[in-house]
């Protein structure tokens, strides 16, 4: 059985990467604006200069977006890919130097693939650390630059370059985005050195303000998360869907087919559950939301698992999704990788089936307990909630913790802090107000976490969060 897909993305406030200290250590320099917060006055600007005329070059182009995103001012140079791009070529190349670019000859073959798929050929790519470089060609076949690596996440026959991605794949809206679809720009002013394209890998949170972006650019090829569009020329990126893609639902925007019927029966309702296929992997973990979680949920419950659920289920995967399935999964006296909290075929199959042994009353193993909803899921081996913690309370988003700001998340917050020692910065309150006594008291347990720098810059993303709420 493949690792598990649960994963959790610490907000860009938290990361310590050299790029992210950089540009809030700008945003921090900043002077304030008239609202609170930092203008961008004081910001590099990219602006995109795209003209009706470098529209109706030679190359074959793609659509150039229509404004979708404002663009990220205060970017440091070092987060702007220096991704120079080969031509189109053949597998492996010809003799090992791309082709010039030119239009594609004869009909565009588009091999069928899956979402799972793309985003799995990916991840290899990344674990394996691929140098970038627009004239080598890695061992599959496609050259190691941007275009290269979306060729090879699409299972292209041969390498593409963004003048010509865009023929294999469909224009879709920022909205309908999904794991496997791409963010391509194509700079018809400097194609081969001013054009960028990205794989789109999911939504870090409900803002779809911040994506997790697999690309390839120096010095290897990168999984991070991303500010929509991109970090720059943010209103240049268009959305494409592949055209080969298969078991796509429709108008679900879920990324996964739906079951047969209404999907929102079990046994006894409308449809039959036993006929239902597995919709794969995809289809459950921290994002998906989808009437397969929906039918696993009711499930679940149905085998003895509604201790581990507070409300629901519902089509959100939750923690509460994953202990239920572990628990049904140990039930079967699976382990290892085989009792991971995210159903596989088998799994699937006993529980559609009805058949299999029902999770009993007996505890889990030390380091397991209820979810809460949080995305977060059980891996064998990785601590968990105990079953009477508290449940966390939803990170309401990084717009209520600003300068001005003033509402019923920022008196929580500082009460907390208080509660876990950090209220010597309270001269009164805490209040619902934001001020410079929740920043410093923010900035103090951050840094009693740990974090130095930009990670410490006294405004909570969803890690602070996360910790301030045991």
């Amino acid at each position: 059985m493949e690792a598990p897909v649960f994963e959790e993305f610490d907000p860009a406030s938290d990361c310590d990467c050299p790029g992210c200290v950089s540009r809030r250590r700008a945003v921090l320099n900043s002077p304030s604006a008239r609202f609170g917060g930092h203008p961008p006055a004081h910001r590099a600007l990219i602006v995109a200069t795209a003209t009706a005329a470098a529209l109706g070059a030679a190359h074959a182009l793609p659509a150039v977006a229509a404004p979708q995103a404002p663009e990220r001012p205060g970017v440091p140079a070092g987060d702007e890919p220096d991704t120079p791009q080969g031509g189109k070529a053949p597998l492996h190349g010809p003799a090992g130097r791309p082709a010039h670019p030119g239009g594609v000859a004869g009909p565009v073959k588009t091999p069928a693939t899956t979402r799972a798929d793309i985003i799995r050929r990916a991840k290899e790519w990344v674990s394996a650390q691929v140098p970038y470089s627009m004239s080598t060609y890695w061992y599959d076949g496609y050259r190691q630059d941007c275009s290269g690596f979306v060729s090879m996440a699409w299972n292209l026959p041969r390498n593409e370059w963004t003048g010509s991605l865009n023929q294999y794949g469909t224009r879709i809206s920022s909205e309908e985005l999904q794991p496997g679809d791409i963010l391509l720009f194509h700079n018809p002013t400097d194609p081969e050195k001013g054009s960028h394209v990205v794989v789109f890998g999911g939504w870090t949170d409900y803002t779809h303000s911040y994506y997790i972006a697999y690309e390839q650019t120096r010095p290897t090829t990168r999984r991070q998360a991303t500010p929509y569009a991109y970090w720059s020329n943010s209103d240049r990126y268009v959305p494409y869907r592949y055209k080969g893609l298969t078991a796509t639902p429709p108008d679900t925007g879920t990324g996964v087919a739906e079951p047969v019927g209404s999907g929102e029966g079990t046994k006894g309702e409308s449809g039959d559950v036993a006929a239902t296929p597995f919709p794969g992997r995809m289809a459950f973990g921290p994002g998906a939301n989808n009437r397969y979680v929906t039918l696993l949920g009711r499930l679940l419950v149905e085998r003895g698992g509604a201790r581990f659920y507070a409300s629901g289920p519902g089509p959100r995967w939750s923690a509460s999704d994953g202990w239920a399935t572990l628990a049904f999964q140990r039930a079967q006296g699976w382990t290892g990788a085989d009792a991971d909290g995210i159903p596989g075929p088998r799994t699937w199959s006993l529980l559609v089936s009805g058949k299999g042994r029902n999770i009993d009353d007996a505890p889990l193993p030390p380091g397991t307990g209820t979810g809460t909803g949080t995305g977060a899921a059980p891996v064998t081996g990785a601590a968990g909630p105990p079953a009477s913690a508290p449940r966390i309370p939803a990170y309401p988003g990084r717009g209520v913790f600003r300068p001005g700001a003033r509402n019923a998340y920022v008196t929580q917050l500082g009460r907390q802090l208080v509660k876990k020692g950090f209220g010597r910065y309270y001269t009164t309150g805490p209040g619902p107000r934001w001020g410079e006594a929740d920043r410093r008291a923010v900035e103090a347990f951050q840094r009693a976490q740990g974090w130095r720098g930009g990670a410490a810059d006294g405004y909570p993303g969803p890690e602070t969060w996360r910790r301030l709420f045991p």
